[in-house]
Parts: structure tokens; C-alpha cells; sequence
């Protein structure tokens, strides 16, 4: 076995501040200067819009297309192209996606919270949205069906989705297939930061959009989260690069842990796997199988380099392993305990939790159901994972008879007086002494 193929670590003998080492993530030793190469780029796009679109394309992407959009042609060539098989696939995957995403759409509803006073909330979809569907080293036409399917369901009129092209500028047959498959029609042949400041100022080509979706390198996510800071568009959470974190017991399959952790090493050198368990020979087997796994993978190479920025961590509990990933909260949180569904009141910070040997992270990712545009970063704390309800607006409606502002005005108008708004107040005033003569009759 090669040395530091993953760091080891024993939970129990490290101090504060190495603990806090362990849980960092590698983007964050390097966002500074992520942050300011965005920057630039974002300027570039604001200032010059397709001329500075064909400019960088050409630098990152190798090609510099005289049109962005993909065209009818286009179209017909990728269906041309992608095997029946993987269209079936696409298409078995985008009904379970729907099936799930539908199940938890939210409802209006209306309530009378007092006599003549009622209050609604209604759903309403965003009007132009952008999804972006990362295609560098690996096309994922997953991700346009994750993106897609939960737009159509939300009813979003327009919908415009950007991914980077490939040599010979074109963009990727299968997720332009999957794009289709969810009714997305404009696809745009680019990537990377340029294509979210693209999506978020829009172009003469590219249409400004309301919201951005979409996970990527951290250069996707710092420009998307630089366009939400700047209020130039809003954007559904801070997706990527890709984590894991696996609980894992002595009863664990060593061959199923490391398989999951390099399902996700292999996404990219910035992405992290971590393993926690209370079992020793569990540790040391899995490393033994990361070995074996890695020595057949096509991308070997960029998985040795996420894996160099990881760790097997041996943990002196079970309890002490949650307390571990809820300050961590990870993207993807497996659970490969024997018993795994009891410990799932545990968890209170993760993008989507797997239970179980038989629920590899790749279900999620592909076929599940469940969407895999998760929060990374830390932002499981508080985001949540795409769903229907990002791609709506929910409207809050009032309406009070003239029987509901007498019932409520002097309420109103007390608070607004102790909050020395006056004018607050004399809205409510005026309409309590003058009785709307129409209404009455």
C-alpha cells in the first residue's frame, strides 16, 4: 500500500484546533484567490457580454463558437447519438425524480384569522430561471434532470440552461437529451463562472434569469454566490465541490465503504471524502480496499488527489461520530450501521443521509428519486436540497372587510404608535372613521 494515500486520525487525542483542521474543507485554503480570479471573470462578462463570452471560452474550453445556443440540428444529433439504453435510463430516472418532487409540492392555503380578516399564501412560479449542468472531465446528464423535472413541476415559463463544450463545440449528447426529456429547449454551449455571470447579467445571446440553479466546481459556486451578494440574481444554494461523510461500524462492508467514498473522490481534486468509525480493523480494511478499487478506476488520478485532502478518522463512539458530522454537515452523509435507521434522529445537519449497505450514494445521485443538488460546504446548516419549492415564489394575500379592520385596526395601530410610526398608524385611523358607505349598503 502507498503511504498518505489518506490521512489517519484519532479523534480523541486531537486538540481544538487540529480537529478543526480535519473538517476543512480544500476549497477553503485556496478561496481568496478563487475568489478574486471569479471576480475578474464576472467583470469581464458584465462589461463586454459575448465578446468576453467567446474570449474565455476559448481559454478554458479550447473552442470559441460562433453561436452559443444549441440549435434544432443540434438537437436531432444528440438524439441521434444516445444509445436507446441510456435514454431508457434517463427516462426511468426522470419518473422516480418526478414522483418524489411532486409528492412534496407545496399548496396555497387560506386562513381567517379573524372574524372579516383573511390571510392567504399563494404559489407562484419564477418567471426565467438558469440551470447549470457541469460537463468538463465528466458530463452529467443527471444533473439536467435533478434541475429540470423540478422546474416543469413548479411551471417556470422559461427556462435556460448552460454547459460547457466540448472540443469539438458541441455540447454533450446526453445531457442535451436529458434536457429535452424535462422540456428544457434552450440550452447554451457554456461554462464554468462565465456561464452563471452570463445566466445572472444575461448577454445579446444569453437571457437574464431570475434564479440560478446548479452545482460545480468552486468556481461555479463562488460566482454564483458573488451574483446573489451583488443582488444581481438569486441562487438556490452554495453546490459544490462534492463531499462525503461515512458512519461507519465494525459490521460495515469494507469493499461498499471505500466504493462510496471514491464515488465521490473521483468527481474532482477538490472534492473530500471522510470516514468515521469506533472500529479500528474497519479502518484499516477500508484503506486496504481504497487501494484495490483505485488501481482499476479510469480516474484514479483525480481521486488520489481528493483523497490526498481526506481522512479515515478513528472516532471513540458512535455518538461522538454524529456530534462529528453535524458540525461538518456534509453534502452526502451515509449510515453504514447495522441499525442505521434508529440513529437518524441524530442527525441535524446533511444534504440527503443513505441508510443502510444497500443504499449507496450513487442511488441518489442518478435514480432514487430524491435530488442531488445538495448544499456543500458547511451550507447543510442551513440550506436545503433543490426541490419544487425552489423554483417558486410564495405570496402572502390579505383582505379585511370592513368588519375585519374594525376588528384588528386598534391593534395595528397601538403597535405602530409604541414604534413611533405614525403614519403607520393614520393609515388605520383613517380608514376605522370613515365607514366605506358602499360597503355597508
Amino acid at each position: 500500500m502507498s503511504a498518505g494515500l489518506v490521512q489517519r486520525l484519532d479523534w480523541e487525542v486531537l486538540d481544538a484546533a487540529a480537529r478543526a483542521q480535519a473538517l476543512q474543507r480544500p476549497v477553503q485554503a485556496v478561496e481568496a484567490r478563487t475568489r478574486a480570479a471569479v471576480s475578474r471573470l464576472i467583470d469581464e462578462v458584465r462589461a463586454r457580454g459575448d465578446d468576453a463570452l467567446r474570449e474565455i471560452t476559448l481559454r478554458f474550453d479550447g473552442v470559441a463558437p460562433a453561436s452559443f445556443e444549441v440549435t434544432a440540428d443540434e438537437f436531432a444529433a444528440a438524439e441521434a447519438a444516445v444509445p436507446g439504453e441510456l435514454r431508457a435510463a434517463m427516462e426511468e430516472a426522470a419518473a422516480r425524480i418526478e414522483r418524489f418532487h411532486r409528492a412534496g409540492m407545496a399548496q396555497g392555503y387560506a386562513v381567517e384569522t379573524a372574524p372579516g380578516v383573511t390571510c392567504e399564501r399563494v404559489v407562484r412560479p419564477i418567471a426565467r430561471v438558469g440551470l447549470y449542468v457541469p460537463a468538463g472531465s465528466a458530463p452529467l446528464p443527471s444533473t439536467a434532470l435533478m434541475l429540470g423535472v423540478p422546474a416543469r413541476l413548479a411551471g417556470c415559463r422559461e427556462v435556460v440552461l448552460c454547459t460547457p463544450p466540448r472540443r469539438d463545440g458541441s455540447a454533450d449528447p446526453a445531457v442535451l437529451v436529458a434536457a429535452r426529456l424535462t422540456g428544457v429547449h434552450r440550452v447554451f454551449k457554456l461554462g464554468g463562472a462565465q456561464a452563471i455571470a452570463a445566466m445572472a447579467f444575461g448577454t445579446a445571446s444569453v437571457p437574464r434569469c431570475a434564479k440560478l440553479f446548479g452545482p460545480g466546481n468552486s468556481y461555479v459556486t463562488e460566482a454564483k454566490q458573488q451574483v446573489a451578494q451583488a443582488g444581481v440574481a438569486a441562487i438556490d444554494m452554495p453546490a459544490g465541490p462534492s463531499e462525503v461523510l461515512v458512519i461507519a461500524d465494525a459490521g460495515a462492508d469494507p469493499a461498499f465503504v471505500a466504493a462510496d467514498l471514491l464515488s465521490q473522490a473521483e468527481h474532482g481534486p477538490d472534492s473530500q471524502v471522510l470516514l468515521l468509525s469506533d472500529d479500528q480493523g474497519l479502518l484499516d480494511r477500508v484503506e486496504a480496499e481504497l487501494e484495490a478499487q483505485l488501481a482499476v478506476l479510469p480516474r484514479a488520478q483525480i481521486a488520489r488527489q481528493a483523497l490526498a485532502q481526506s481522512r479515515l478518522v478513528r472516532v471513540p463512539t458512535l455518538d461522538a461520530a454524529f456530534d462529528i458530522s453535524n458540525a461538518y454537515a456534509p453534502e452526502h452523509l451515509i449510515l453504514a450501521l447495522r441499525e442505521p435507521r434508529p440513529w437518524l434522529d441524530r442527525v441535524e445537519a446533511a444534504g440527503s443521509v443513505f441508510l443502510g449497505d444497500c443504499t449507496p450514494e450513487a442511488l441518489g445521485d442518478y435514480c432514487s428519486g430524491t435530488n442531488h443538488v445538495l448544499p456543500t460546504g458547511g451550507a447543510a446548516h442551513a440550506y436545503s436540497g433543490v426541490s419544487v419549492a425552489s423554483f417558486q415564489n410564495f405570496v402572502s394575500v390579505q383582505e379585511a372587510s370592513r368588519a375585519g379592520i374594525g376588528a384588528i385596526g386598534p391593534c395595528a395601530m397601538t403597535l405602530a404608535e409604541a414604534e413611533g410610526l405614525e403614519a403607520h398608524a393614520n393609515a388605520v385611523r383613517l380608514r376605522l372613521r370613515r365607514p366605506d358607505e358602499r360597503e355597508a349598503a
